[in-house]
């Protein structure tokens, strides 16, 4: 795999990008490479009445500062949750944008089988707009129909205690049982033991390039 220096990570909503690659988050940020983070929608309206509307906004910056990321690398935008295919022009045009900007090298999206109706526009444009680039998708097993697992990042304990801390700060969240910190830590000990270490993450290679 090539070395990335500049990597992107695109989240359809606040808590996509650290569950599908938290770890690897950690990682390269311990590396001292540059990982910006883009969430495209706050879900204000997914939340209870009683929490006000930038909830996760607030869960998703102490996360990603736990991951090792500095608040100046996290965007966010403000897309209504579950009306993405709507607006699809609108986001194709701010991932364009962004790719003149960031110019990353490596970017992470939702994978191709995923099949919440957000995240497959994240994954379709993000390959239009990232034409350039290499591309890998995360999993995320409770909306994947399927996953090629044919890419592996190793990560330690102390990367996997970070993605699971950084999890744990995501409060309004903690009722989902794909939060809990038994079935995180599960993953990624499976994932590690298909690639021979004691943790990983995988994702789909769309396109790399040396």
């Amino acid at each position: 795999m090539p070395d990335p220096q500049r990597i992107l990570v695109l989240a359809p909503h606040t808590d996509d990008g650290e569950l599908g690659c938290g770890g690897s988050i950690a990682k390269f940020c311990t590396e001292g490479k540059e990982v910006f983070y883009v969430a495209f929608s706050l879900c204000a309206r997914s939340l209870p009445e009683e929490l006000p509307a930038d909830t996760l906004a607030n869960e998703c910056k102490k996360a990603t500062t736990i991951l090792g990321m500095p608040a100046s690398n996290l965007i966010f935008l403000d897309y209504p949750v579950r009306e993405f295919p709507a607006a699809r022009q609108k986001i194709l045009d701010e991932l364009l944008q962004l790719n003149k900007k960031i110019q990353p090298d490596l970017v992470f999206l939702p994978s191709a089988p995923d099949i919440h109706q957000d995240h497959q526009v994240i994954h379709r444009e993000g390959l239009r707009a990232f034409k350039n680039t290499s591309i890998v998708g995360y999993e995320l097993p409770w909306n994947n129909s399927s996953f090629h697992t044919n890419l592996f990042i190793r990560l330690s304990k102390k990367e996997v205690d970070q993605k699971i801390s950084a999890l744990k700060e995501y409060r309004s969240q903690s009722h989902r049982n794909y939060m809990q910190e038994d079935f995180i830590r599960s993953l990624a000990k499976v994932r590690g033991v298909q690639c021979n270490a004691e943790y990983a993450e995988t994702f789909e290679i769309y396109r790399l390039l040396a």
